[in-house]
């Protein structure tokens, strides 16, 4: 029996679904959002060996969701296009509807360190526009330097609480990172306002501003 254009078509959308259905591969595209990175790098990222790494990472490549590109003795991959960040938010939105465990999780972990509603892209563009508030990039420094806000300080997670004294008490910190759901900025946020600072985040992170067309370094 013949298939169908229709039923082919299917075929194909499942072939894409199937590469995503795994919760290392969605890390994977979190990461590698942040722009180009070797294996080595994102194997490193989500607690993977690099065999392991590299299989995942072939069968998104295969699935049209990631681009490689080798660099000298290293092997880069970074998202195929910012089709791929929606399909990732559409998951997580219908997850979030849908799914009792993703609202536990929210609430036990996320909301109890940061249930205030996120800085907008677009309140932010406005006061960072008037200097009414400091920007902070929580990343690593090597995703910092691929790309960030315009205006945004790199203070990796880590280095939060010795670099307390570069920002004015008296101006809001708005912190971003990977994505909605990456907890450095929820930490962040939560250390900030425990040691007095106004602090909010940014809704999404560097990846899903940078796709909504608004300027980035």
């Amino acid at each position: 029996m013949s298939t169908s254009p229709k039923q082919a078509l299917y075929a194909e959308f499942a072939l894409v679904a199937k590469a995503m259905a795994h919760p290392y591969r969605l890390e994977l595209l979190e990461h590698a959002a942040q722009g180009a990175m070797p294996v080595e790098l994102l194997a490193e990222r989500v607690g993977l060996s690099v065999a392991n790494a590299s299989q995942h990472l072939r069968q998104l490549r295969d699935a049209g969701l990631l681009t490689a590109q080798r660099d000298g003795k290293f092997v880069r991959y970074a998202l195929a296009d910012d089709a791929v960040l929606d399909a990732v938010a559409s998951i997580q939105r219908v997850a979030e509807r849908r799914r009792a465990e993703v609202s536990r999780i929210v609430a036990d972990y996320f909301d109890t360190r940061d249930a205030m509603e996120p800085v907008s892209r677009t309140e932010l563009m406005a006061r960072s526009e008037r200097g009414s508030v400091t920007v902070i990039d929580m990343r690593p420094r090597e995703e910092y330097a691929m790309g960030h806000l315009p205006g945004a300080i790199c203070v990796p997670f880590d280095e939060l609480e010795a670099r307390l004294h570069e920002f004015d008490p008296g101006q809001e910190i708005v912190a971003y990172c990977r994505g909605p759901w990456c907890v450095l900025s929820f930490e962040a946020v939560a250390k900030l306002r425990a040691l007095g600072f106004d602090a909010r985040r940014l809704e999404a992170g560097y990846p899903e501003w940078r796709a909504a067309g608004l300027p980035v370094v």
